[in-house]
């Protein structure tokens, strides 16, 4: 009898250790669960900011390191992308590959009429003289009626690309009257420069580099053709309906650098011309023509733009018409610009 109540306390013993171990063990497993829950939570919202090769305050806040510092305090880290042109942000956008960018008119209307999901979120410049038309110092070309015939370079899809066919059509000039050659700006440059092609149609800094260095000519822009080439803040729609808080900090550090450009603009002259290189008067001639905003997004600038749309669409350069309003978003822009009033 004693045996088996031996047996019997042992065997209890034995099930009270092993239960214990097991709950010892489950308890281990669980908080290790927890813990890697937790370290996924804490990791970093990837943020990736669209820039190209133009000057604008964004340049000076990456320089600086703006949108590093204030992003990893909100939990975030900032990834850069570079591009040559504007219609190259949408099919990164289209992929998510992209989340803020500034882009100019043409790029916007053609995203938007792929359908891409994007959102213009503020006016970053008005663009009357952001964009032009140049032929080289000894041209014989002395009009816009004279590029008939002529082959004219141009990026297909940007801003300049807009320029070009609202001065063409204010000229009551057929497009295939002019033979336009589509080509980025780092193939344009050395087809310009060579002679290859009659007109270069540009945006900063390449135009004022052109004029300054090498003695082009401005054959016409945004004021001679009563046209505008606005340049918009954009954003990936999902991110912004995932991360509005993140959208409204992207435009605080913007409106911080271009409220810093403004006022300091020799030091900004002096940045941006050892940033690129290049001679100050050629910074102080793209700052005259490119004057930075941070605004709302007007209906008169909305107008311009719905103009744009038709050409666009009378060219055959995209294949529906749609309003140009359905992707603007001032709700930010409104909300930042209250802290400065």
């Amino acid at each position: 009898m004693k045996k088996i109540k031996w047996f019997f306390v042992l065997s209890l013993i034995a099930f009270v250790g092993a239960f214990l171990v097991a709950c010892s063990s489950e308890s281990s497993t669980n908080a290790s669960k927890e813990a890697s829950s937790e370290k996924e939570e804490k990791q970093p919202i990837e943020v990736n900011i669209g820039i190209q090769q133009s000057i604008w305050p964004i340049l000076a806040a990456k320089e600086k390191g703006w949108f590093e510092e204030e992003f990893e305090k909100a939990g975030a880290k900032v990834n850069w992308v570079e591009f040559q042109s504007g219609p190259a942000y949408f099919e990164a956008i289209a992929t998510d590959r992209l989340d803020f960018g500034r882009v100019g008119n043409i790029p916007v209307l053609v995203g938007q009429a792929a359908d891409i999901p994007f959102k213009e979120i503020a006016l970053a410049s008005s663009g009357e003289k952001g964009d032009a038309i140049l032929i080289p110092k000894d041209s014989p070309i002395k009009s816009v009626k004279d590029l008939k015939g002529k082959k004219v370079a141009v990026a297909k899809g940007s801003s300049s690309y807009g320029l070009l066919y609202r001065a063409l059509e204010a000229n009551e000039i057929n497009p295939e009257d002019v033979e336009i050659i589509q080509l980025q700006p780092d193939e344009a440059q050395p087809a310009f420069e060579t002679g290859s092609v009659d007109a270069w149609v540009i945006w900063e800094p390449f135009q004022s580099i052109q004029v300054v260095k090498n003695g082009a000519k401005v054959l016409a822009n945004g004021v001679d053709v009563n046209t505008s080439s606005p340049g918009f803040q954009i954003v990936r729609t999902k991110f912004a309906e995932e991360h509005p808080e993140l959208v409204e900090l992207y435009l605080k550090v913007t409106e911080k650098a271009t409220r810093w450009q403004n006022e300091n603009l020799e030091e900004a002259i002096e940045l941006y011309a050892e940033l690129k290189d290049t001679d100050q008067e050629v910074i102080r001639q793209v700052l005259e023509n490119s004057q930075p905003s941070n605004t709302p997004i007007t209906e008169e600038v909305v107008e311009e733009q719905q103009k744009t749309t038709k050409l666009l669409y009378d060219l055959g350069g995209i294949k529906k018409t749609f309003d140009a309003s359905e992707v603007v978003d001032n709700s930010y822009i409104e909300n930042v610009l209250k802290d400065y009033k």
